[in-house]
């Protein structure tokens, strides 16, 4: 038989005749009417009384090599996955353990792993505008601990100057220690977005927020865990005592317990991994993905042009960018200046936001599966002039900037870069409730077309991941009734490639409430590429139980009562190219 890389001279046995306690050593070959065993070299073979064969190791498996710290292509891809892997048991976790429907229904949350210095190093496939900004949070909580960070510490945030989006988006971060509890070797963070922190409307998405304290309560490097204790009292008191405070703090308490758990499946996952391959391995192979990532990019730098794009808003604002391309240095400048000026309404961006579409677009500029990590970035210079709509200033408003400018600095890439027409460009953050109930919830739209595809009908585009809640649980959990979700036929736009259909979601209240919509594209279409003609712009209204109907502004607040039903028709995608 031939074994290990040899052939060796092997006894044949025929297994009616051993009697039992008979012991073989390999290599042997023991066969039966039914069946051969192949007993290796350096097994034993045991027949036992009652008719059994039983193969256990005879002498000491050899020592293997480590695999080493130099990158090596197979193991490359492993890692990848592995790293990416650990993020996605995270989210499960999380969804299988929050309460409210916003998180644990509409999956409105985002899982990562961070080096020690706070770079992104894998997350699953959550919300991309969450994972581009995650890493500045993680910096801001090692920043302002230096010396005082311990075992069994928790921290939360959700400011949008020091790496959040906008307030309702919790970022819950617990460092890594080694096993002497002296050094963090990594970090890993969850970001949920939470039913309500508070602010001016039922939903923390007020449509008319003109500062960040209108919006909710606030939360800045946030010890939540303290030696393993949550430390429930402070927390409740951080929810309850702010000018608007939050509605429904044992909601919040119980996502950010769940949040907690999803970090130390991380931790745990993380420790399993160290204990497997060893710290200079992991730690090699975190350097490693980061730089295979940067390498990816740098690939599909080569192959682009110089490009600018001015994106005009519903409101009168615009994204402008420009993209130069450095062939020699294999790297890209994308500049949005000539944005406009810091606005009043929330439409601000926090720069956080804005890095986390640039990681976006060229992350799926890359054909490799690769994790997109904080290497992506490493051949871009983005220039963002402070005081603009895109790094504002506080106390500037910016909860639509999160959910919608982002979208819009999104387009904006595409466009410079020529690469598609452009999506709904909004979130359609639809948002209602009162003191007993809140719920909040995006709604899919239209996606552009590019060369040689069509978009598609009525989903979440580019910044947002998030699912629409099922209708026998909204119903279940809110008094309303969901009458219609279709795809709105002939809304995307034509061309050679035809831009996604957007959606039609009819909810009728059963009760009186506040409702809101904070939403894009209601003035300005989606635009076309290459000829292609734009989207159809979206619509909201009210149609109320006497029969009239109320026509509702992109952004608007209404009172709501038991009959009436709230409609919302979201924007197409652009189409490509012209039509033949």
């Amino acid at each position: 038989m031939f074994s290990g890389g040899a052939f060796h001279d092997t006894p044949l046995y025929r297994r009616e005749s051993l009697p039992p306690g008979s012991l073989i050593n390999g290599p042997a070959i023991i066969a039966e009417a039914n069946a051969t065993t192949v007993v290796e070299p350096g097994w034993r073979a045991q027949i036992t009384a009652p008719g059994g064969l039983v193969l256990t190791r005879a002498t000491p498996r050899p020592q293997r090599a480590a695999i080493g710290t130099k990158a090596d292509p197979v193991m490359l891809e492993i890692f990848n996955n592995l790293y990416m892997a650990i993020a996605e048991q995270m989210g499960v976790t999380l969804a299988n353990t929050a309460y409210s429907v916003n998180i644990k229904e509409r999956l409105d949350f985002s899982c990562a792993l961070f080096d020690a210095a706070g770079n992104l190093i894998a997350n699953a496939p959550h919300m991309p505008v969450h994972l581009g900004s995650m890493g500045e949070s993680v910096r801001t909580v090692i920043r302002d601990n230096a010396g005082y960070m311990r075992p069994g510490h928790v921290y939360m945030l959700n400011n949008p100057y020091h790496g959040g989006t906008h307030l309702p988006d919790i970022t819950v971060i617990t460092p890594v220690f080694d096993d002497r509890g002296n050094e963090v070797l990594f970090y890993v963070g969850a970001r949920g977005h939470h039913a309500d922190v508070g602010g001016i409307t039922p939903g923390s998405m007020p449509p008319a927020s003109r500062t960040i304290e209108e919006e909710g309560v606030l939360i800045d490097n946030f010890l939540l865990v303290e030696g393993g204790r949550l430390r429930e009292a402070e927390t409740r008191a951080l929810f309850e005592r702010a000018r608007y405070p939050a509605r429904n703090v044992d909601q919040n308490l119980a996502d950010l317990r769940a949040m907690i758990a999803a970090n130390q499946k991380g931790v745990t996952e993380l420790g399993r991994m160290v204990g497997h391959f060893g710290l200079d391995v992991v730690h090699a192979y975190m350097r490693h993905v980061q730089d295979n990532a940067e390498e990816s990019v740098r690939r599909v730098i080569d192959v682009l042009k110089d490009g600018a794009f001015a994106y005009e808003m519903d409101d009168g604002a615009t994204v402008r960018v420009a993209i130069r391309i450095s062939r020699a240095a294999r790297s890209a400048v994308i500049d949005f200046t000539g944005t406009s000026a810091q606005l009043a309404s929330n439409f601000n961006a926090p720069s956080a936001v804005t890095m986390a579409a640039v990681l976006y677009v060229f992350r799926t500029l890359v054909d490799d599966d690769i994790p997109l990590n904080a290497g992506c970035l490493k051949p871009l210079e983005v220039i963002i002039p402070e005081g603009s709509m895109l790094n504002p200033r506080y106390p500037a408003a910016v909860v639509a900037g999160n959910v919608e400018t982002s979208q819009c600095v999104t387009d904006a890439l595409y466009g410079a870069l020529g690469v598609m027409g452009a999506s709904q460009g909004t979130m359609n953050n639809f948002t209602f409730g009162n003191e007993r109930y809140q719920y909040y919830e995006t709604i899919a739209g239209g996606s552009g077309a590019g060369e040689g595809f069509n978009g598609a009908d009525c989903v979440h585009t580019h910044m947002t991941n998030s699912r629409l809640t099922d209708p026998e649980v909204l119903e279940w959990r809110f008094p309303v009734l969901l009458e219609d979700f279709s795809i709105r036929r002939r809304s995307g736009g034509a061309g050679r490639w035809r831009g996604g259909g957007g959606a039609v979601r009819r909810v009728r209240f059963r009760e009186a409430m506040t409702a809101a919509i904070l939403s894009s594209h209601r003035r300005v279409p989606p635009y076309g590429m290459a000829g292609g003609a734009p989207g159809t712009v979206g619509r909201n209204r009210i149609e109320r139980g006497d029969g009239t109907v109320d026509e509702l502004k992109g952004c608007d607040t209404t009172e709501v009562q038991a009959g009436d039903v709230f409609v919302i028709e979201t924007p197409g995608g652009g189409g490509y190219g012209t039509s033949e």
